[in-house]
């Protein structure tokens, strides 16, 4: 039934996902609005467990890449981490790749 997921060099298969990734992302998101909408008040612990998820998402990103990766990827998410306390995101996003990146040009 799916097997025109799998096939390779089809360039519409491209198309369908990303239309059916937007669709998906869309249902999931707009839903989640949907149902905390229905709520005038959310009880303290539901706000806090709310706030706690980009911080939740942010580390399940970057530990296994600490723990997978060598000193370098360590080194640039230490300077991210102290260049995200007073810069902006691209600005962070730019130093840690201008780190990794030159680390590897240099054979580190």
């Amino acid at each position: 039934m799916f097997e025109f997921f799998v096939a390779p060099g089809n360039a519409g298969n491209v198309w369908l996902i990303i239309l059916l990734t937007g669709v998906v992302t869309y249902i999931t998101r707009s839903g989640g609005y949907l149902v905390l909408s229905r709520f005038k008040n959310l009880h303290p612990r539901a706000e806090a467990a709310l706030e706690a998820v980009p911080g939740a998402v942010l580390v399940t990103l970057v530990l296994p890449s600490l723990l997978e990766n060598g000193s370098l990827e360590v080194v640039a998410m230490g300077a991210a981490l102290v260049a995200s306390l007073r810069l902006s995101p691209i600005w962070v996003l730019a130093i840690g790749m201008v780190i990794v990146i030159g680390g590897r040009a240099a054979g580190f």
